[in-house]
């Protein structure tokens, strides 16, 4: 083969490719010309690598297809882009849809848990169930306290952050079963209400709440958040609208599934706080108002930063990494 021949035969042909590949705006018309620019650009890049592996002629008409490609196929997606993509938009997303259900899972919670506290302590030889009245003042004065300072600050928050990741993610992985994440929640609420039983009955109710407020607040709304995503991903089971059973579980769960992952990082933030903040000496409003500047950001991050994804069209799924990103920006 002359390639020299065969390039001035061909160039206007390869520089009409190029043109195409390079504009930002193309009409219909535009596209069709780049496809079939394409399919011959592609047929004569063989041809010259048949007759020459490596010719400059063949490495820029082999960036100039490159180029035409992405117009077909989108850039790739960096990790950088991805990960940001994740945080910005569609965890956000994901937790903007089950915002309602989070408040009702938290009045539940908070309902059982007054019910069972007050039932306890409003029932003659009720609290003698739980324990000696030695154990009991123990409970009260030494071992509710000490609980967050017996072991050392990095070994308590770790322990702390794993075991409640795990009841979170096993909430957002078993909803499914419509049965777990109801007995879970209870069982926690029916927790909350005996420990302020047993404070109360001790003269220590106040110490309850101020050694949980610190943390729990976002613990507390971690828990919510993981459970309302379990049930949201029973009800597209039970109530899958226009679309399958199979088609509704696998859509809503691909996109719920991401709050397992957001949760590790508000559960680890919870469990920082727990290790460092509420074992110190330092006034109680100090250590509570730094709990609710830690639940005040989440809850910025899902209904402020949730709703912009939201409104820009994403739903929170894995899949998702590009759409809505201008209307975002535009909000």
């Amino acid at each position: 083969m002359d390639l020299d021949a065969y390039t001035e035969v061909h160039r206007e042909r390869w520089q009409e490719l190029d043109r195409l590949a390079r504009s930002r705006h193309a009409t219909g018309a535009d596209v069709d010309r780049l496809v079939s620019a394409y399919q011959e650009g592609a047929t004569d890049l063989a041809r010259i690598r048949g007759a020459a592996p490596r010719t400059a002629v063949g490495d820029r008409l082999s960036l100039t297809l490159f180029r035409a490609r992405l117009r077909f196929t989108g850039t790739p997606v960096d990790p950088v882009t991805a990960v940001t993509s994740f945080f910005v938009l569609q965890l956000p997303a994901a937790l903007y849809r089950i915002r309602w259900v989070t408040l009702w899972v938290a009045a539940a919670t908070v309902a059982i848990a007054a019910v069972v506290a007050v039932w306890i302590t409003t029932t003659p030889g009720a609290l003698d169930t739980f324990g000696t009245p030695e154990a009991l003042h123990r409970y009260a004065t030494q071992d509710f306290q000490d609980y967050y300072s017996d072991h050392g600050l990095g070994a308590f928050t770790a322990q702390v952050w794993t075991n409640n990741a795990y009841i979170a993610a096993s909430m957002v992985a078993f909803g499914i079963t419509g049965l777990f994440v109801p007995f879970s929640i209870g069982q926690n609420a029916i927790g909350l209400g005996v420990s302020a039983a047993i404070m109360h009955g001790q003269g220590r109710l106040g110490d309850f709440f101020l050694y949980i407020a610190p943390h729990g607040q976002l613990e507390l709304y971690s828990v919510f958040l993981a459970a309302a995503a379990g049930l949201m991903i029973s009800w597209s089971w039970v109530a899958p609208g226009a679309r399958t059973r199979g088609q509704a579980l696998a859509e809503d769960g691909r996109a719920l599934i991401t709050i397992a992952v957001g949760l590790t990082l508000t559960l680890l933030l919870s469990g920082l706080v727990e290790g460092t903040v509420t074992r110190q000496e330092w006034p109680w409003p100090l250590k509570i108002g730094i709990g609710t500047v830690a639940l005040a950001a989440v809850l910025w991050y899902q209904w402020v930063l949730g709703g912009r994804a939201h409104r820009a069209g994403q739903r929170g799924d894995l899949d998702e990494f590009e759409r809505g990103t201008s209307a975002l920006v535009a909000d």
